[in-house]
């Protein structure tokens, strides 16, 4: 092959490559938070190890996301207050206040529709945790084997903490799962060049 064929051949690969499509994967999960001066933060442990104290605003959201940098906040302006107005307190017990997000049509599984963003007030007792709190307003829940909490009043209805892909369920115009045209013309672009390599080879040997 000459050195012209050979540049073209690697500018061709490259080329091809920076074209394919990066289908970054996220995680399809029910993701746990804690509210403070008006913002929202990631907890820093789970819901069956955190233990709130009376007051307490904390949250959930379904959606899909790589790690807990990305994942996406609770929706909604909240407060203890407004949460919990209607609930008195009682010595012995204590009360969390809960936002649950079912998240978008977007993160939902496939065949399933989120339902609506709603608070609750958990009165529970002194010591419970959050996971305690949780199954006192948001029945059924479902949990891994890892109790890993993977659904909150029986949403979603099946899978746990699954990985997806951005590019999950989307199709080509023609509704193939065949390779791309992109493909398909690359690898006949590298055969041409092939090709022409071989003859210009056959043509200095019978020179």
């Amino acid at each position: 092959m000459t050195r012209r064929a050979t540049l073209l051949l690697t500018t061709l690969l490259l080329t091809l490559g920076l074209a394919a499509p990066a289908h970054a994967t996220g995680y399809r999960y029910w993701s746990f938070w804690t509210h403070d001066s008006g913002h929202w933060a990631y907890a820093t442990q789970g819901p069956a190890t955190a233990r709130p104290s009376d007051g307490d605003v904390q949250g959930f959201r379904f959606s899909v996301s790589e790690d807990s940098g990305d994942a996406a906040r609770p929706r909604g302006a909240t407060s203890f207050a407004a949460i919990c107005a209607r609930t008195p307190a009682v010595r012995g017990e204590k009360r969390i206040a809960l936002l649950i997000d079912f998240g978008t049509a977007k993160d939902a599984p496939s065949a399933e529709q989120p339902p609506a963003r709603r608070t609750a007030c958990a009165r529970v007792p002194s010591d419970a945790t959050t996971a305690d709190a949780l199954a006192a307003v948001a029945k059924p829940l479902r949990y891994d084997t890892n109790a890993l909490l993977c659904a909150i009043a029986g949403y979603p209805a099946k899978g746990c903490g699954e990985q997806v892909s951005n590019a999950e369920d989307k199709h080509t115009d023609g509704g193939g799962s065949g390779p791309s045209v992109g493909l398909w013309v690359g690898a006949g672009a590298v055969a041409l060049l092939g090709a022409a390599a071989a003859w210009q080879a056959r043509r200095r040997r019978h020179a």
